[in-house]
């Protein structure tokens, strides 16, 4: 019964502020009433997001962003938002596609899996990209699963309104094979630091990567999905970790974790993130300013 007031009293709240709540783990004592309230309070102001989907603008992708306005108008009606909550499958390996996404405030990864059911991430798409790209590549199937990594917002539109848009040939087009292009490099990238690099430096990667496509300093993951993400067992993730928090870089606590030392994780990353961030600036200047 508690639980269900609490969450009756956080939506209550956050829908006055025109905002809802993420998730969040908090522990509320009952004292009194007013201890009770103010509590909710303070939870509403610390993990607030945008409240609806309405509430999005698709320029939060930052290729919708630096689209000339005659496309952007042009595609607008055809773009569906969407919620993307942790853990869902937007595509399996060998499905065929149906739609394209453009995240806004959700990240996606791609992974490649195994048949014994092993599996690594080959990227991550944000509000930098979008998601389908086999559609407009000439493939209607892809070989990775697409799975939300950061709970979020996206929209979508039809791979036949995509391909109308795309055969247009304007720069709708040239911003799409240019991601393509970056989004191959970070692929060929994240092979070779799983290789080569240990699972410090492939974490550090992978929290950088996320941070750049997040507003926030803040991500909910296990250390099963992060084991998955770098293909490595859960107790090495643990203990990377756990090198990490100790060094003051993060506080990570039940799949919560928090960026305290941004500088300090670029210090300790290989030079593998570094080569991913300039590819996408030498291939896609305009949104890597917005």
């Amino acid at each position: 019964m508690c639980s269900q007031v609490l969450h009756d009293l956080i939506r209550r709240y956050a829908q006055k502020a025109d905002t809802v709540c993420s998730v969040a783990r908090l522990t509320v004592r009952f004292v009194d009433k007013t201890g009770f309230v103010s509590t909710i309070l303070e939870m509403k102001r610390n993990y607030a997001m945008p409240a609806t989907i309405g509430a999005q603008d698709p320029r939060q992708n930052r290729l919708l962003a630096v689209l000339p306005e005659p496309e952007y108008q042009r595609i607008l009606p055809h773009l569906q938002p969407v919620p993307l909550p942790l853990g869902k499958v937007l595509y399996e390996s060998g499905g065929r596609l149906g739609w394209v996404y453009f995240p806004t405030t959700a990240i996606v990864s791609l992974l490649y899996v195994m048949d014994n059911g092993q599996s690594a991430e080959m990227a991550v798409v944000g509000n930098d990209g979008v998601l389908g790209i086999a559609l407009f590549m000439g493939g209607a199937t892809v070989t990775n699963r697409a799975v939300v990594q950061s709970a979020g917002q996206a929209y979508r539109m039809s791979g036949k309104r995509l391909m109308e848009e795309f055969s247009l040939s304007g720069k709708f087009q040239h911003l799409l094979l240019r991601y393509t292009l970056a989004l191959l490099s970070q692929m060929g990238q994240t092979a070779v630091c799983n290789r080569h690099h240990s699972i410090d430096q492939q974490l550090c990667r992978w929290l950088l990567l996320s941070h750049d496509r997040l507003r926030g300093n803040e991500l909910e993951m296990t250390q099963e999905l992060i084991a998955d993400m770098l293909g490595v067992r859960r107790e090495g993730v643990s203990e990377a970790a756990g090198n990490l928090q100790r060094d003051g870089l993060i506080d990570y606590n039940r799949g919560h974790i928090t960026i305290l030392d941004r500088p300090g994780l670029e210090a300790r990353v290989c030079e593998c993130y570094q080569v991913v961030r300039n590819e996408f600036h030498r291939l896609l200047p305009d949104t890597m300013e917005q």
